[in-house]
């Protein structure tokens, strides 16, 4: 009996995959069956992720990392073309690679605008592209399930948040790249969604999970809690299976209600 949540003999890219969301990610996929391509910047971090994962009983045939800059096109080019060549295939994209560089609107420096916007936001789009290259020529030459796109954007992305304009900003933009490339490559039958993650306890949100912040925010939760890096994990990757075959052009809210409560 076919299960749709599988996906063994799959391969799937995660970018921002050493640490967080990106290792969660990576390790729900490898339970799923599928092979993992770990891309970071990281490369100190990745390794350690990747021996952990490989010390856990992951078959190294499973799991390969690439170390780079998500905005760099010649690098994700390149990545792309081993991927394929390295595990044979590419079925699709985690786009999960992020930074964060807070301050506020009205004193927020160029620097600072532009190193979100670079990796967010432009860091996507190239990876996006790259992947969806690839898909396309496998559709185009007469694959009927060439793969899936997800993009990881935020619920800063779609009601604001303090002190972070250039991540709010990237991360609507994230949501804009999912609805066209949606619209674009549906008659390939590529998949292309966005999550929309909201208090997830990573190093990113630190400062607002501190005692300063914490009930504020948790009162605006329907769940009052904040989620971890394995509980946004599965609803993520149903994205990428059969079981969400007729999904693409969507936003999913993983926030514990955050959103309505705006």
């Amino acid at each position: 009996m076919h299960n749709p949540m599988s996906m063994a003999g799959r391969v799937i890219m995660v970018t921002g995959a050493s640490q967080g969301i990106g290792l969660a990610l990576t390790a729900q996929l490898l339970k799923l069956g599928a092979s993992v391509a770990m891309v970071d910047i990281n490369g100190e971090q990745l390794d350690q992720s990747h021996s952990g994962l490989i010390a856990s009983g992951i078959s190294e045939d499973r799991l390969l990392t690439y170390c780079g800059d998500v905005s760099d096109s010649e690098f994700v080019s390149q990545s792309v073309d081993n991927i394929v060549k390295q595990l044979g295939d590419l079925d699709g994209l985690i786009n999960n690679a992020g930074i964060i560089r807070a301050a506020m609107a009205s004193e927020m420096r160029i620097e600072q605008w532009k190193q979100v916007i670079d990796v967010n936001l432009t860091g996507a789009f190239v990876c996006l592209q790259a992947v969806g290259q690839h898909l396309i020529e496998k559709a185009k030459n007469g694959c009927s399930n060439p793969g899936s796109i997800v993009n990881i954007s935020s619920d800063a992305g779609r009601r604001g948040t303090i002190g972070q304009i250039n991540y709010g900003a990237a991360k609507s933009g994230v949501l804009g790249l999912t609805m066209c490339a949606a619209r674009e490559w549906g008659k390939y039958n590529i998949n292309v969604n966005s999550v929309c993650y909201g208090m997830v306890e990573t190093s990113m949100t630190e400062t607002i999970r501190q005692d300063k912040f914490r009930d504020k925010y948790l009162s605006q939760i329907p769940l009052a809690r904040f989620s971890s890096t394995e509980e946004v994990a599965p609803a993520t990757c149903f994205l990428l299976t059969d079981a969400a075959a007729y999904i693409t052009g969507q936003h999913l809210s993983i926030d514990g209600g955050f959103y309505i409560s705006s």
